[in-house]
């Protein structure tokens, strides 16, 4: 097996820290019906949510970085598929990140607006906040749900990990992406305990899988531990 070492502990606090700026990403003015006339004194929640989704990308993009030598020498088009949904997902990210922005001039705007302009801003700024939910929770999800099947279907075969971690991951992403299609359909909310719930079980297989990179990284294939003992295989 073609790996190296320290990359596992790498990706797997690549993870972690993700997980963090996921967490201040979160805008809660934004959820607010009154957000456009809360923003100008809740700047700092959409900076520090713009600043921490910035965080997000390279996070997400060098946790398959790390990881796809070892897995391209496992299976070339799968890795391929992973790193490409992630970069994918990047993209989505990149977009999260210039939407939030327009927020703080929305909300100055609409401090200064008349009736008349202040009912177009607001609809413009829920149009805007729908928008970033289907980028964030929809497209994002889905698209690096894809890619971490692919990196799932590659651990499962290698046997890198223990399938029991493996199959909660595939468990998990369906359930993350189930939730996006709710979302999608207008079925659900972001902010909905049916959608937090069915977020969970993703989020603690995310936590589960970096803590196990950063602690007891890949498992070595039998024949490659065979090779570091000499043992002759016919």
């Amino acid at each position: 097996m073609h790996t190296n070492r320290r990359a596992t502990p790498i990706a797997g606090t690549l993870v972690i820290v993700g997980m963090i700026a996921g967490v201040l990403s979160i805008v809660p003015v934004l959820e607010d019906p009154r957000r456009l006339a809360l923003i100008p004194a809740h700047e700092s929640q959409v900076i520090i949510g713009s600043v921490a989704q910035s965080i997000m990308i390279p996070a997400y993009v060098g946790f398959a970085l790390y990881l796809y030598p070892t897995l391209r020498a496992e299976n070339e088009a799968l890795s391929l598929g992973f790193l490409g949904f992630r970069l994918i997902a990047a993209t989505f990210h990149f977009i999260g990140v210039i939407l939030l922005p327009l927020f703080l001039v929305l909300g100055h705007e609409f401090a200064q607006a008349g009736p008349a302009d202040a009912f177009r801003l607001e609809v413009l700024g829920e149009v805007l906040r729908t928008g970033r939910d289907l980028v964030n929770h929809v497209a994002l999800i889905i698209s690096l749900g894809l890619g971490d099947l692919l990196l799932l279907l590659i651990l499962w075969r290698s046997k890198f990990v223990p399938r029991w971690l493996t199959g909660w991951g595939f468990l998990g992403i369906a359930a993350a992406m189930s939730a996006s299609f709710l979302v999608l359909l207008r079925l659900t909310d972001v902010v909905t305990p049916l959608y937090l719930t069915m977020n969970v079980p993703l989020g603690l297989h995310s936590f589960v899988l970096a803590v196990w990179l950063m602690t007891r990284g890949f498992a070595a294939h039998p024949s490659t531990t065979a090779d570091q003992h000499g043992v002759r295989r016919d």
